[in-house]
């Protein structure tokens, strides 16, 4: 399962994300963790030192390799240099799977130990000082987006994403690389208004969201989240010692989470679960492929001085094969 969470800044979507990340792997299940915010904050919030944290490789410092070990034997693409952030995968092409070992893992993911369980660490890379008139942040997510376009994951397998705040994330085809999408919202109008956003964006694409309403205080709170989401409100997190406890530095053991926050995480997990069934990989390749084409018309041929449209392979679908697994073992 692909799993993005995102929000306005502050509205604790980074704590959110951690905890959901906690909660899958203290139930023994595979987790990649991506910080993917132009504020590197996952790292701390899984328990890392603010140095440990600046240490990780940036995803971004390593997209020459990452390019050249994606693109495999695939006889669509020349070299490396000339595939960009959208270049779809094809025959030939080397696929990444969540539990293995890789050069890209190996170069790029860094393992946490948790109190209960472990993850692989991801981190686009902090946007910097020197970054400014010479980049922009959607350059720093190219990886992320190369690297979701070339993963083959299963059932119980979690890539968990923790977007950069607001809209940002539509700049570019990434938004539609999840299976699903967690917006956690403030019981406010500047909290809602980037669900609104989100959903006149994800509806032309298909992509499921859920709204997880978080700093709920009142009932009169809930009834605002209520009356401004509607069904899409999946869960409420409450007020919690817990996580006051984990922000001040603290490493409670997360059994200790309170009850009623700790089933709103198990809400999160049977959602994405059952996200898993609905899941289209044909549509997946298709909205990569568009992405793909509309980069190469707007920027991409320019740059690289070849017809990027070429690196197309029609008849390769990501995940297909996997599909069809599941439909023979519910046949059988």
């Amino acid at each position: 399962m692909k799993i993005a969470f995102v929000g306005k800044g502050g509205s604790g979507k980074t704590t959110l994300s951690a905890l959901f990340i906690r909660y899958l792997a203290a139930a023994g299940r595979p987790v990649i963790a991506v910080d993917a915010d132009i504020n590197q904050h996952l790292g701390t919030t899984l328990g890392l030192t603010d140095d440990q944290t600046a240490k990780l490789p940036a995803l971004g410092e390593h997209l020459p390799q990452i390019k050249e070990y994606l693109r495999g034997s695939n006889p669509l693409i020349g070299s490396a240099e000339e595939m960009i952030k959208t270049t779809p995968p094809g025959r030939g092409s080397r696929l990444l799977r969540i539990v293995e070992e890789n050069p890209v893992y190996a170069g790029c993911a860094r393992p946490i130990a948790l109190g209960e369980g472990s993850v692989r660490l991801l981190a686009t890379g902090a946007f910097a000082e020197e970054d400014l008139g010479v980049a922009c942040y959607h350059s720093k997510v190219g990886a992320v987006e190369l690297l979701l376009n070339h993963l083959v994951d299963g059932p119980d397998e979690y890539v968990v994403t923790d977007m950069t705040a607001g809209s940002d994330s539509f700049a570019s085809g990434l938004f539609t690389r999840f299976d699903l999408t967690f917006l956690v919202a403030e019981p406010t109008r500047k909290g809602v208004s980037v669900y609104r956003q989100y959903k006149d964006y994800a509806r032309d694409f298909g992509v499921a969201l859920r709204v997880v309403g978080n700093k709920v205080q009142s009932s009169d709170d809930l009834t605002f989240l209520r009356r401004e989401v509607g069904e899409d409100l999946l869960a409420v997190f409450g007020q919690s010692a817990w996580v006051r406890r984990l922000e001040q530095g603290a490493e409670p053991e997360l059994r200790t989470l309170e009850p009623a926050n700790r089933a709103v995480l198990a809400r999160l997990k049977a959602e994405a679960d059952a996200t898993f069934g609905l899941r289209d990989p044909h549509r997946y390749t298709r909205q990569a492929v568009h992405f793909h084409l509309r980069n190469a018309e707007s920027w991409g041929n320019a740059k690289v001085g070849i017809d990027l449209a070429a690196q197309v392979d029609e008849e390769f679908v990501l995940g297909a094969e996997h599909t069809a697994d599941r439909l023979d073992t519910a046949h059988a």
